[in-house]
């Protein structure tokens, strides 16, 4: 019977001290909640041995045409903020070339382009970063985006050939976006 004496006063404490921690609960909070992470993402690799351009007649070394419909999605477009695209350009080849990217929308109107002077190798690396939102181009050229074009012109000769091991021109592009998730 002692033991039960001891028990009760040891409960009704227990049971004090967990309703005296308890706050009303604010469901409200949520809509206060502000969540903008950050996502990065590969958007385009192309590449295009020499041996190949010297086989094409004319200067048009390639133009092809990406569906993209990733951001025009209403998941990302209805959220998105702002970000940057980052191309990167590498010419191991012995020909100077212009390179083209597009943007394109659903009707195959241009929204978006940005062109590439690249010098015969060796020259450095081309790295471009382009800002859409409010500290760069319109955030509406990301959202309405369907399809890439990319396109590369020869403004050399199809005959020389790089000392470089494996020549070619490689063009990529990143982007990293803030997106609204609430």
């Amino acid at each position: 019977m002692k033991s039960k004496l001891r028990i009760v006063p040891i409960a009704v404490l227990l049971l004090t001290s967990i309703v005296s921690c308890v706050e009303d609960l604010d469901f409200s909070q949520f809509n206060d909640l502000q969540a903008t992470p950050s996502y990065e993402a590969g958007i385009l690799y192309l590449e295009a041995p020499e041996s190949v351009i010297n086989l094409v007649n004319g200067t048009n070394v390639f133009s092809r045409n990406f569906n993209f419909d990733a951001f025009s999605s209403d998941i990302f477009a209805d959220r998105v903020l702002d970000g940057v695209i980052t191309f990167i350009v590498e010419n191991t080849t012995s020909k100077e070339l212009e390179v083209t990217v597009q943007f394109l929308d659903e009707s195959d109107t241009v929204t978006d382009t940005e062109i590439f002077l690249v010098q015969a190798a060796p020259t450095p690396i081309l790295k471009r970063e382009i800002a859409y939102g409010n500290s760069g181009r319109s955030i509406d050229i990301i959202k309405t985006l369907s399809t890439i074009r990319v396109s590369a012109i020869n403004l050399g000769d199809n005959t020389s050939v790089s000392n470089l091991s494996d020549p070619m021109i490689t063009v990529k592009s990143s982007g990293k976006f803030r997106v609204q998730l609430k």
